[in-house]
């Protein structure tokens, strides 16, 4: 029986899977209806493309796909694992809310698939590296323990399904929350004319923050598209009656913004970099 059931080809999809081929596993994916690009990636990472009932021979399914899908790939792993008398586990690690989590795990509601909640903390697996972390909460059974067979680090969360998912909103409303608020007080600096005293006064006062945004916010371009749901299920794991999801709200339509600028005009795009690459002197500051 092959090892593992990725669905998921993406960046961090396609190198999770080169981790676990590397380590001696078979990984398989469903291709049907991919970009050029995916189909690509999977190839380049050992992926094996099957159909879609072939996913459900795996020992374990894992979905890594942007949040907006999370459920859709469940009610499909849902739907091919209908009447088997042993599915395999079935791994969420996708950036949702604890109740998107109840949610998707619902869909399997009378079924004998066992559902697992995870969360990827960090980037896509690179060589000679031991990250990221993938925290699975509601795993009794020790289920995960076959992805710490082939290379990946895996941390237990006590707790019930959902835990996982909620460090996950929690890390990511810090992480990324900061990235999109740097990005909105750059625009606003360049739109008022204090783009380069601004650049100045981080780099002299703020290192450790203007380094971070320096390599941050480029290459979060690619992914701000992806974002902008995760955005959203963090306002959704805040609630309503915290402020602070206002908060999330707005840089979900920040990520929208940034995402809409990279398909077109790239205006946004042009005058971050030109801040981020702008002479960090202190004779751009205009001194009190």
């Amino acid at each position: 029986m092959p090892n593992f059931a990725i669905i998921g080809a993406g960046a961090m999809g396609s190198a999770v899977a080169r981790r676990l081929i590397d380590h001696g596993a078979t990984v398989l994916t469903h291709l049907d209806g991919r970009s050029d690009q995916t189909i690509a990636r999977a190839k380049t990472a050992g992926m094996v493309p099957v159909g879609r009932r072939a996913l459900a021979e795996a020992e374990l399914i894992l979905s890594i796909v942007p949040p907006v899908e999370a459920i859709s790939v469940a009610e499909l792993v849902a739907e091919i694992s209908s009447g088997m008398p042993a599915p395999p586990p079935f791994i969420d690690l996708n950036a949702i809310a604890p109740k998107t989590m109840q949610a998707l795990a619902a869909r399997f509601d009378g079924s004998r698939v066992e559902v697992l909640d995870g969360a990827i903390i960090g980037g896509p697996p690179v060589p000679g590296k031991s990250g990221p972390a993938i925290y699975i909460s509601g795993d009794s059974a020790e289920r995960s323990r076959l992805l710490e067979d082939y290379g990946l680090r895996v941390c237990k969360l006590d707790g019930p399904l959902g835990a996982a998912s909620a460090l996950k909103m929690c890390y990511a409303g810090i992480n990324k929350g900061f990235i999109g608020l740097g990005a909105a007080m750059l625009l606003a600096a360049s739109r008022s004319g204090a783009a380069e005293s601004l650049k100045a006064e981080l780099s002299e006062s703020l290192p450790d923050i203007d380094i971070k945004l320096s390599k941050s916010i480029p290459d979060m371009y690619p992914k701000a598209y992806r974002w902008v749901a995760e955005m959203q299920e963090i306002a959704d794991f805040l609630g309503k009656d915290d402020p602070a999801a206002e908060i999330f709200r707005g840089m979900a339509d920040v990520f929208s913004r940034l995402a809409d600028d990279v398909k077109g005009s790239r205006v946004l795009v042009r005058r971050l970099d030109e801040i981020l690459a702008s002479p960090e002197t202190a004779g751009a500051m205009v001194m009190p």
